[in-house]
């Protein structure tokens, strides 16, 4: 698990300052996570069909995805004319599993204060370290060069289950939105995560959509 700060989460509807509150109770969803989830990390079918995330107008971005951005543009640049959800296929979600997989177990958890004496600094994990947005962005690196279409991976910033910033990668797919999580190998639609939905990146331009803060159900042992 990759140890995260505090993202400025501007941007987000009205509502959303009433909707933290509801992270403190996140905590006890996620304990039955591991279970929970354990067949759709199964790489040789298909998961069970999830459900699209609706934005809620514009949002404020990221200022070190702002600042990645401008030091590696082909990274951010949205093509229109590519495809904007991900067929899945049971090879496709073999690889995707696959790459969230090894990417958390190869990369190294670090602040970026201690990497690199900042308090947010978005980048490719090149050296082997990072923390949660640099895990997700070298899984969407990965997988675009294996021919996922780009436009259709969002990265996106949630409130976790400490109340805090996280930054996710969200995968969005012909069997609904999917999220890559560096806390966790096991692949999940974004409603089985407990998380609080903040922002993420357009799929139409470089800028960032509001998701308006939508808590994803409870996970419960009725529901595994």
């Amino acid at each position: 698990m990759a140890l995260i700060k505090n993202f400025d989460l501007s941007g987000a509807n009205a509502r959303f300052a009433s909707k933290i509150v509801k992270t403190a109770f996140i905590g006890l969803s996620l304990v039955f996570l591991g279970s929970a989830s354990q067949a759709q990390t199964t790489t040789g079918s298909l998961p069970k069909a999830g459900h699209v995330i609706r934005t809620a107008g514009s949002a404020k971005p990221i200022q070190g995805w702002v600042e990645f951005c401008r030091d590696y543009p082909g990274e951010c640049a949205v093509d229109t004319s590519e495809a904007s959800t991900i067929e899945m296929t049971p090879e496709i979600w073999k690889t995707i599993v696959s790459v969230n997989q090894h990417v958390n177990t190869t990369i190294k958890p670090v602040t970026d204060m201690d990497h690199w004496g900042v308090v947010d600094k978005w980048s490719l994990p090149t050296d082997g370290k990072g923390d949660c947005e640099d895990y997700q962005l070298l899984k969407r690196k990965l997988l675009a060069e294996k021919g996922l279409p780009r436009r259709a991976m969002r990265m996106t910033v949630v409130i976790d289950e400490l109340g805090e910033g996280h930054a996710v990668l969200m995968l969005k797919t012909s069997k609904g939105d999917y999220v890559l999580d560096n806390k966790r190998n096991a692949v999940l639609s974004w409603e089985r995560t407990g998380y609080v939905y903040v922002k993420q990146e357009s799929q139409t331009s470089t800028a960032w959509v509001s998701l308006g803060g939508v808590t994803s159900p409870t996970v419960t042992a009725k529901n595994r």
